[in-house]
């Protein structure tokens, strides 16, 4: 952490990392206007999420850290896994199937180009 970073972080967001990774890959390493452009028109739900988290981290810097808006870039984005909410569903014969309902926590760093 040379320069300013900010970061914003949601946690235990319902979606599975694997759909969230493949929104998240767009935006890495982009300026903080070029990113909001690309999730404002990524026809996904991992979309929404991240663009919260972003405008999250983008707020963080103009706040703390006194960070013009338009000159930040995301330096890091990742999704790790949270924790896996299992579920049953019944099926024929008595039987029952384990439901894997995934969830993710998104993080977002952005800064200043050259404080990376």
């Amino acid at each position: 952490m040379n320069g300013k970073e900010a970061r914003a972080t949601a946690k235990y967001v319902r979606i599975s990392p694997f759909k969230a990774r493949q929104v998240i890959d767009l935006i890495r390493g982009k300026r903080v206007d070029e990113a909001f452009a690309i999730l404002r028109f990524t026809p996904r739900k991992a979309a929404r999420l991240i663009e919260k988290v972003l405008r999250s981290a983008v707020a963080n810097a103009e706040h703390n850290y006194d960070l013009i808006a338009s000159e930040l870039v995301v330096l890091r984005a990742y999704v790790d896994e949270g924790p896996t909410l299992k579920r049953y569903r019944p099926r024929a014969y008595g039987r029952a199937d384990l439901r894997r309902r995934r969830t993710s926590h998104i993080t977002v760093v952005v800064g200043e180009k050259g404080g990376k």
